[in-house]
């Protein structure tokens, strides 16, 4: 498109249709199973959460016996987030059951536990650095 003094107008891309794939969209590719489990439960940077996983563990389970639900929740869900970054896919299954135990919230982690951990490994290779 021409405009004055010989100049072409430069046209704008949309920006609906330019989407910047995230870190972890480029890691799974494809597997878009695998990159739903791990948006809603992966910490990006788990070497900030401040309590260790047992401690989140042991509120857990007190808050679940008091029957503090919402607390529980949490605490699992933390719990689960830490057991992702020490890649131990038992305790993510163990925590992730207890926190839809007391939620009733279905965890997609819980599909593929295995290879969504894989995943989370590769990422926390690749993107955090010591």
């Amino acid at each position: 498109m021409q405009r004055i003094f010989g100049r072409k107008k430069e046209q704008k891309k949309d920006d609906a249709t330019v989407k910047k794939m995230t870190d972890l969209e480029q890691l799974v590719g494809d597997d878009k199973e695998t990159y739903d489990a791990l948006t809603s439960v992966m910490f990006l940077d788990p070497r900030k959460i401040g309590t260790p996983m047992k401690e989140a563990v042991d509120k857990a389970k007190k808050s679940e016996k008091e029957k503090d639900f919402v607390s529980a929740k949490m605490w699992y869900e933390i719990a689960g987030g830490l057991a992702i970054f020490e890649g131990d896919v038992k305790k993510v299954i163990e925590y992730y059951t207890g926190a839809e135990r007391v939620s009733g919230r279905k965890y997609l982690i819980l599909k593929n536990p295995e290879k969504a951990v894989t995943k989370a490994q590769e990422y926390y290779k690749k993107y955090l650095h010591d």
